[in-house]
């Protein structure tokens, strides 16, 4: 007998109709109540308006009488075995309150409701299976991928049906919590590998969520900020409860038919097998095997025990510093009276140069700037640096290339900045022949880390004389910034020397819409730049096509590069020493796949004793980095500066 309908009302021995008992209970009486019906009794004797004469009852069982209790066992097993057709013939038993409507339509369409029910657990294994096989990262996200047999599934499933009833309804529920959970840590991964082209780390990577809410709303608005926030919410709490239930529903349909389900486990577990022991694979080279599941809780234990050790390991590293105890007198004396401007390009990765869907017009204004720039009598030299992070977390890259450490999370950040680690920056105002600012237009509230870096003023979004509009995520493009920094310092009469650090900010995602160079005496405080923006292009609309992103990634970069060495050659000078870089490389929609880390770094200076100290280091000439030039770790840079600049280079 299906569930979805109750059994059939017994019929009444003596009336021979499958209606009668239904017809009794709906006239609230019982069959031992029920009156007999007209024409099929005797009237009984005397006046038959009068009182009925007492009759002696006959020995035996009348027609009249209930049936013994051998018949309604008899009966009520042929009822109990009956076919759902005898209980639609039987009628709907009534059900009190709320249970009548609620479960009614299911007596009334038993079909329907039998389709639902197929419906539903189809849809519970489709969950659980995508679940199991889901990949990690967009771009394995394959017609393949959901064809394999997954090794957590099967086992599963054979513990779900060895273990006794009282606990296999908690190992269900446990089952399905966990697959939510890591289904919900593989979407998280989708993110980060689409963004930082790396997993997420559940020990460090917690403070980025908050970095990432306020992108979104720079970029799309509020309202975007806002349903990003919302959807991942409703992901996090209704992912792991869509799959417990849908565990413990297959757990109950396993139960029922436990032989089939027994035979199937048994079958895919020998396939899985056989299917490692062969090597079996897709054409795409997809392995049929899937462990995907348990090779990710396996990393990511082995990520959260290293996640634990690394405060421990940095602070070893940190301890050491070749040049704690130089005397500042012997700092830098290679670079006494010059102005020294280091300066980060957002994004500016080795794809903008070698990509050769972006070489022809970034390559063009590289070299247009050196050949401007030798006109104006400097001369420049180019290597590669290999950053710590891919496609966002710059302050990691820059406190990374300041302080000679690889500064690869934010733990690493926090434990930096909270220490006594010296920086770059820092030992150029040690040594005291330098005044040290920032020219951060990133920067839009407190950013107490500055003091740390060594800086003596720090000019952020709020105080550059900015009084345009935003572009995106930018809160001021570039040439602006390049003019303030003129105007608030390196143009300023009687100053001292000058060390800046200086954050371009224009080439930052999502690249649209993007300011363009106007004539440098029409900056004025920026207003200008709204009319830009007008003609500039929706990040919504760029965003629909990769190959869009990667068109307007490369003009940013050129926008970057070209305000850059304008400014350099309208105003630098003899004592001008530039040393510019990228931060990491773009995302992975403009990277292609391209999984390096690599990022320019030139040096400009029109004294070429400047260029003369780094004559050993190998860099090609030009603001372009030959393929061959050396690549070095972005961390080994403050100490090679150093040394190349200090009292005993080499």
């Amino acid at each position: 007998m299906s569930h979805l309908t109750p059994p059939p009302q017994l019929p009444h021995a003596a009336s021979g109709s499958d209606t009668d008992a239904d017809a009794d209970a709906d006239a609230g009486t019982t069959p031992g109540d029920r009156p007999e019906p007209p024409g099929d009794t005797p009237e009984p004797p005397g006046d038959k308006d009068g009182p009925p004469e007492t009759v002696a009852p006959e020995a035996g069982p009348t027609p009249e009488a209930d049936p013994p209790p051998e018949a309604v066992a008899v009966t009520e097993a042929v009822a109990v075995a009956g076919t759902e057709a005898s209980a639609e013939a039987a009628g709907p038993r009534p059900v009190a309150g709320d249970r009548a409507g609620l479960f009614g339509w299911r007596r009334r369409y038993p079909r329907t409701a039998r389709g639902v029910t197929v419906g539903i657990t189809v849809l519970a294994a489709v969950l659980v299976l995508s679940a199991l096989l889901v990949p990690n990262r967009l771009d394995r996200l394959t017609v393949e991928a959901f064809l394999r047999i997954p090794a957590e599934g099967v086992l599963l499933a054979g513990l779900l049906l060895a273990l006794p009833p009282r606990f296999r309804r908690a190992a269900a529920v446990a089952g399905g919590v966990l697959l939510g959970l890591v289904t919900v840590v593989k979407f998280v991964d989708m993110g980060f590998y689409s963004v930082l082209s790396r997993p997420f780390d559940l020990v460090l990577d917690w403070i980025l969520l908050a970095g990432a809410a306020e992108w979104v709303k720079e970029s799309f608005g509020g309202t975007g900020e806002v349903l990003a926030v919302v959807a991942v919410i409703v992901l996090v709490a209704a992912v792991p409860a869509l799959t417990t239930l849908a565990v413990v529903r297959l757990t109950d349909l396993m139960v029922r038919h436990r032989p089939t389900a027994a035979r199937t486990t048994l079958v895919l577990g020998t396939a899985w097998i056989t299917c490692v022991t062969l090597g079996v694979q897709f054409t795409g080279g997809v392995p049929v095997a899937s462990k995907i599941d348990a090779d990710l809780v396996g990393n990511r234990v082995d990520q959260v025990r290293a996640g634990l050790a690394d405060a421990r390991v940095f602070q070893r590293q940190a301890a050491v510093d070749a040049f704690a105890d130089t005397p500042p007198d012997q700092l830098l004396t290679g670079l006494r009276g010059k102005d020294v401007l280091f300066t980060f390009i957002e994004s500016y990765g080795r794809t903008a140069i070698e990509d050769p869907a972006m070489t022809p017009d970034v390559d063009a204004v590289l070299d247009q700037g050196t050949a401007d720039l030798k006109a104006a009598g400097f001369a420049s030299r180019s290597a590669w640096l290999r950053s710590p992070v891919s496609g966002a977390g710059s302050w990691l890259a820059h406190s990374t290339f300041l302080s000679g450490l690889w500064i690869k999370n934010q733990q690493r950040y926090r434990s930096l900045t909270t220490s006594d680690r010296a920086t770059l920056t820092s030992y150029f105002r040690k040594s005291g022949g330098w005044r040290t600012v920032g020219i951060m237009p990133g920067v839009r509230r407190a950013w107490p880390e500055g003091k740390f870096f060594g800086l003596d003023h720090i000019y952020d979004s709020e105080h550059l004389g900015y009084h345009g509009p935003y572009f995106s995520w930018t809160p001021v493009p570039d040439q602006f910034s390049l003019e303030a920094f003129q105007r608030l310092e390196h143009g300023k009469k009687d100053r001292g020397p000058i060390m800046a650090e200086i954050i371009l900010a224009s080439s930052h995602n999502p690249w649209a819409p993007i300011a363009r160079m106007i004539d440098w005496n029409d900056l004025g405080d920026g207003s200008v730049f709204h009319r830009v923006k007008k003609q500039g292009k929706d990040p919504k609309e760029v965003w629909k096509n990769p190959e869009s992103v990667r068109t307007e990634y490369k003009n940013a970069i050129a926008y970057s590069l070209h305000s850059l060495t304008e400014w350099v050659r309208r105003y630098g000078d003899d004592d001008t020493v530039l040393v510019f870089l990228g931060d990491h490389q773009p995302v992975p929609t403009v990277t292609a796949g391209d999984t390096g880390k690599d990022v320019p770094v030139t040096l400009v200076a029109r004294d070429q004793k400047v260029l003369d100290r780094i004559s050993d280091w190998g860099w090609t000439d030009g603001l372009r980095p030959a393929p061959d030039a050396p690549e070095w770790g972005m961390d080994t840079f403050r100490d090679r500066f150093l040394t190349a600049y200090g009292p005993h280079r080499g």
